[in-house]
């Protein structure tokens, strides 16, 4: 199976997505949702123009494909803020809430240890919740 990314970053009153390493695809929305909607049907807009055109399916869309979302801290921090509460955030992470606050107005831009150490709380809740039962 095909591995594909596609890269969803803050714009000014939204979020815009493309597909990395193919031309043609991006999308648009305000949730992420909106964005997956967005994304899976550009997709499928530029395949059937590619096979309509006679044009040749990149080798990523031409079988089945997994998409993988990655987001920038900033965007990450803007679509989540309504579940994610920058004092949680900061339990999880031990990452101050000031320091969340400067990713999340984009007033400073996290070093790779940051973004490390956000990314691997996030995994370990999910890992965590998913293996929970009510």
């Amino acid at each position: 199976m095909n591995r594909i990314t596609v890269v969803i970053e803050r714009s000014e009153e939204n979020f815009s997505a493309y597909v990395r390493g193919i031309d043609g695809i991006s999308a648009t929305g305000h949730t992420m949702d909106e964005i997956k909607k967005s994304v899976a049907s550009s997709i499928d807009d530029f395949v059937a123009g590619c096979i309509d055109l006679g044009c040749e399916v990149p080798d990523e869309l031409s079988s089945d494909y997994e998409i993988n979302f990655e987001l920038d801290i900033q965007s990450f921090l803007t679509i989540y803020e309504g579940i994610f509460s920058k004092s949680g955030l900061e339990k999880l992470t031990g990452i101050n809430q000031k320091q969340l606050w400067h990713y999340a107005k984009g007033l400073s831009k996290p070093r790779m240890e940051q973004r490390q150490k956000i990314e691997t709380a996030l995994h370990q809740l999910g890992h965590e919740l998913i293996s929970l039962s009510l």
